[in-house]
C-alpha cells in the first residue's frame, strides 16, 4: 500500500497544500483499522506507534512532505493558539503560521477541523473546534491571530472539515443553554426532544462574522460518524484520530 491508497478530503477554496484525512489508507489494526482494511490512526496514545509513524508518513509525503516537517498540537479543548515557526508540538487549540515548508496538523475524532489561508500575506493556520472551542469563537480567534501575522479577513480562505453533525451531536441543557446566553441559539438544535449542536454551523456563522467572505468559505458536510471516518462518540471513546494539515509550500514547491 503507499499514499495513492489515501482517501484525503481537500477543499475547492484552498489554494495550498492541505488534505483531511479519513481512516483509510494506513496500517493501524484492531480497533483503529478501517472497515475494509488497515486503518490511518494518527496518535499514538494507545496504537502501535511505528504503525502510527508510518500513517503519519503517509500523510506528509501525500502533500510532498516529510514527516519530520510537521508541527502539531497537544489539544487541550479550550482556545488558546500557538504560533508555529518549526515542526514539534505545542499545547493549544489552533496553530498559526508563515514560514514555508511547514504543515501544521490538528487532530479530531468528532470535533470539528478549520483550516485557513491567505495566500497573498502567506499565512496559514489550522483550528480544533470542540463545543468549547466553537463556544469561544476559535475560528474567530485564529483568523484574529493570522491578520497579527499579516493576513487579511476579506482574503482569507477557509475549511471545515468532518466532524459530528447535528442529528447525532446529543448535549445536556445546559451545554445548550451556554450557546443560548453566548447568542448563539441558532447553533441549538431540538431532536426528539432532546438538546442538540449544529457545531459545523456555529462555526460557519463564527468566520462569517470575523470577516471572511462567504465564496471563501467551504463546509464539508461530511459527518464524523461515518464509517469513513474516526468518531469517539460512535466508537464509545476507544477510537483513532484524523488529521487535518494544511502547509505553505516551501520555496521547491509543494504540490497542493
Amino acid at each position: 500500500m503507499n499514499t495513492t491508497d489515501l482517501m484525503l478530503l481537500r477543499s475547492p477554496v484552498l489554494g495550498v497544500p492541505h488534505a483531511f484525512t479519513t481512516r483509510r489508507g494506513g496500517v493501524s489494526a484492531g480497533a483503529f483499522a478501517a472497515r475494509d482494511g488497515a486503518g490511518l490512526n494518527l496518535d499514538d496514545r494507545e496504537d502501535n506507534p511505528a504503525n502510527v509513524a508510518e500513517n503519519r508518513r503517509r500523510v506528509a509525503e501525500a502533500l510532498g512532505y516529510e514527516a519530520a516537517q510537521v508541527a502539531r498540537l497537544n489539544q487541550i479543548h479550550g482556545v488558546d493558539i500557538a504560533e508555529a515557526h518549526s515542526a514539534g508540538v505545542q499545547t493549544a487549540d489552533a496553530l498559526v503560521s508563515r514560514t514555508p515548508g511547514l504543515l501544521l496538523a490538528i487532530g479530531t475524532a468528532d470535533c470539528y477541523p478549520i483550516l485557513l489561508a491567505d495566500e497573498e500575506a502567506g499565512v496559514i493556520g489550522a483550528a480544533h473546534a470542540g463545543w468549547k472551542g466553537t463556544l469561544g469563537q476559535i475560528g474567530a480567534r485564529t483568523v484574529e491571530a493570522m491578520t497579527r501575522l499579516g493576513a487579511t479577513p476579506a482574503t482569507i480562505r477557509a475549511a471545515v472539515g468532518p466532524g459530528i453533525c447535528g442529528a447525532r451531536y446529543q448535549v445536556s441543557a445546559e451545554v445548550a443553554g451556554q450557546f443560548w446566553a453566548a447568542g448563539m441559539a441558532e447553533s441549538v438544535m431540538t431532536v426528539d426532544g432532546s438538546q442538540h449542536l449544529d457545531l459545523a454551523g456555529a462555526n460557519r456563522a463564527g468566520l462569517l462574522a470575523a470577516g471572511l467572505l462567504p465564496e471563501h468559505l467551504w463546509v464539508s458536510g461530511r459527518c464524523s460518524t461515518e464509517d469513513d471516518f474516526y468518531s469517539f462518540r460512535r466508537d464509545s471513546g476507544r477510537t483513532g484520530r484524523m488529521w487535518a494539515v494544511i502547509g505553505l509550500p516551501a520555496a521547491t514547491g509543494q504540490r497542493a
